[in-house]
């Protein structure tokens, strides 16, 4: 974000890109509605992070920034919508630290996924992160199971060895 800010146009693409899978498990937990409505807040919470770039506090975390507009978005859709949702089990919804956490933990798995070939990187955020079957990765990427299977394998070894070599 700050790298955007600052007028990196290729930070501020990569922080949108790696936005939207983070966003779309955060509405998936939160709204239980139709893919479609889910792209549709993914799609607005990118716009909106965009276009209010400028009133981000650099002082203060941006996950809380991120889910602070997320959740506006999710209320306005509701109310678009009329929807009502049960909060019975609203002591189970993790609280915005933990949200914070996990957006954290986002950016590192992709700073790591960075490090990796493109095809090593695009089958382990398919199979791993967005939960598609191999069969599935494959026909998306246009390769053979196997294909997909090795990339996952060689990436996920390249990564293991990297952390294990960066530990102090």
């Amino acid at each position: 974000m700050i790298g955007g800010l600052e007028g990196s146009a290729a930070d501020h693409s990569a922080l949108l890109r790696s936005l939207a899978p983070l966003l779309r498990g955060y509405y998936r937990r939160r709204t239980r509605g139709s893919e479609d409505d889910i792209e549709d807040l993914v799609q607005e919470t990118i716009i909106a992070v965009h276009t209010r770039r400028g009133t981000y506090d650099r002082e203060r975390p941006f996950t809380a920034w991120l889910f602070a507009i997320a959740r506006y978005k999710m209320v306005d859709h509701f109310r678009r919508t009329r929807r009502l949702v049960p909060l019975d089990d609203l002591a189970e919804w993790p609280s915005e630290e933990s949200f914070a956490d996990a957006a954290d933990a986002r950016m590192d798995v992709e700073q790591l996924l960075g490090l990796l070939p493109g095809k090593q990187a695009a089958a382990i955020r398919s199979t791993r992160i967005e939960g598609s079957s191999v069969a599935e990765a494959a026909a998306g990427a246009g390769l053979g199971e196997s294909d997909i299977k090795v990339s996952v394998h060689r990436g996920l070894k390249a990564l293991v060895a990297r952390v294990q070599r960066d530990r102090p």
